[in-house]
């Protein structure tokens, strides 16, 4: 992947002047509507973390049942993702968001209300659809709306909604289930703490679902579709009527020649063989899966008991993992169009590489008691800081910047279907990982388990060595794959 340098202002216009221009109130704002996606993405993905008690009483469900309820809204995830892409090129990302947001309101309820396996899994399928929507679009959307000076800072936004989405399902389930007495108890209206805690969603759903009424389409999509007036409306609301000029043209130049987008734009038509840039984003996709971070957001609770906790601090844990979470993203927001994304991907997945070796080491060590329940004594401290300092590492790097690179590394041409081969990989890439924990768990344990994810750290350091390349400052126009 190669990136010309940026094109300069127009003759005669001050550099200074097209960035005074910004309408940095309406940029901020478009992304903080585009980011109630991520949040969903995050509450939605969290939920189930307290939950899966539940469903198995509810459901009567063991653990290959369990790992496919949980799991069954990636399968939608990636459907969406793959989709998502391709129908954005279509009908707009604006438009794309909307229908993802309808998703989430219909399964919030849905999921609340399932009388059986099945229907639940439908559910949470038809959520998994709006998840990997927003989590393709909402980047894309942000990086096509804003600025290169501070696009990598605005889209890491993203990940800290999403992270923020975690948090507070994790405060919900935990506060919900205490109030209960416990996730399976009667709450409220004779309807089980499990089936409020997806209810939950529909306050924000909902939200969502009307604030997007009131932010505009992508320029770059309008002007791809021929918009062009339209598109030059938006431009100068965002960047002041100077600089909206300028993008216009650039935009338009750098679609020149082009066709209407399509999957078969991600074959070199040289070689006859996947580009290149198309690699690079199905390995980010994937490796940022394989570390084994949702296993922590969708099997904490889980985990926790596993190792001696009772649900209750199970789910406190949960808590002031996504605390940290937080804090780690806020880090990155601040030094991301500084620093770079290449760096904070390399250092992340040393820090990953490290702290899952000692949550291996801390399981190996452990004792057992009758119930097959890990007794780790003095290694319980080792393994609890280890793991929070495993999320803090994911959560500073591939956690935001995966999705900040997703969003802006392909050229105009290909972003729509590039993003639906990576949000496809991602997502399936999420399943496998997310299907197979019980299994792992009941079969090779805790530490083999963990095991398998410092492998996929240690080798994303040189997978992001050799084949990740920095887009820190480059205008989307002068993306080249």
């Amino acid at each position: 992947m190669q990136h010309t340098s940026t094109s300069p202002a127009l003759a005669g216009t001050p550099a200074s002047l097209s960035e005074t221009a910004d309408n940095k109130a309406f940029i901020l704002f478009i992304t903080v509507v585009a980011t109630l996606g991520g949040f969903l993405f995050g509450y939605d993905s969290g939920v189930i973390n307290g939950t899966v008690d539940g469903l198995q009483q509810a459901f009567n469900s063991q653990s290959a049942g369990t790992g496919f309820n949980v799991a069954s809204m990636l399968l939608g995830c990636a459907v969406g993702a793959f989709f998502a892409g391709r129908l954005a090129d279509i009908a707009g990302r604006r438009t794309l968001l909307q229908a993802a947001a309808v998703c989430f309101v219909i399964s919030a309820w849905g999921s609340g209300v399932a009388d059986s396996s099945v229907e639940f899994v439908f559910y949470r399928i038809l959520g998994g659809l709006a998840v990997g929507a927003a989590s393709v679009m909402a980047p894309a959307y942000i990086s096509e709306v804003a600025p290169a000076r501070y696009r990598g800072m605005l889209t890491t936004v993203q990940q800290i909604a999403i992270i923020c989405g975690l948090f507070m399902a994790f405060i919900s389930n935990y506060l919900l289930a205490k109030f209960a007495g416990a996730s399976t108890a009667v709450l409220w209206l004779d309807f089980a703490a499990w089936r409020w805690m997806f209810w939950m969603e529909l306050l924000p759903a909902v939200l969502f679902l009307l604030m997007l009424l009131f932010i505009p389409e992508s320029p770059r999509f309008l002007v791809l579709r021929g918009k062009t007036a339209l598109a030059k409306t938006v431009l100068t609301r965002l960047y002041g009527d100077i600089a909206a000029t300028r993008k216009l043209t650039e935009i338009q130049q750098s679609l020149e020649g082009n066709h209407q987008p399509q999957l078969r734009d991600l074959i070199d038509n040289n070689s006859g063989k996947l580009r290149r840039i198309v690699w690079v984003g199905i390995g980010l996709a994937t490796f940022q899966q394989l570390v084994g971070i949702n296993v922590v957001f969708y099997y904490g609770a889980v985990l926790w008991q596993a190792v001696g906790f009772s649900e209750s601090d199970a789910l406190l844990i949960n808590v002031i993992s996504g605390g940290l979470s937080i804090a780690a993203c806020v880090i990155t927001l601040l030094v991301i169009d500084k620093i770079g994304r290449k760096p904070l991907l390399k250092w992340g997945s040393v820090g990953m590489a490290i702290t899952l070796a000692l949550m291996v080491l801390a399981f190996s060590n452990a004792d057992q008691d009758a119930n097959g329940r890990l007794l780790l004594g003095d290694w319980g401290i080792v393994a609890l800081i280890s793991a929070n300092a495993y999320v803090f590492f994911f959560n500073m790097s591939w956690g935001p910047v995966m999705w900040v690179m997703l969003g802006e590394m392909f050229p105009n041409q290909i972003r729509g279907s590039g993003l639906a081969v990576s949000g496809l990989a991602q997502w399936s890439s999420n399943f496998l990982i997310t299907m197979t924990f019980p299994l792992l768990l009941s079969g090779i344990g805790l530490a083999g388990a963990y095991g398998l994810y410092t492998l996929g750290a240690f080798c994303s350091i040189f997978f992001v060595a050799k084949m990740v390349h920095e887009t820190k400052g480059t205008e989307l126009e002068d993306m080249q794959g």
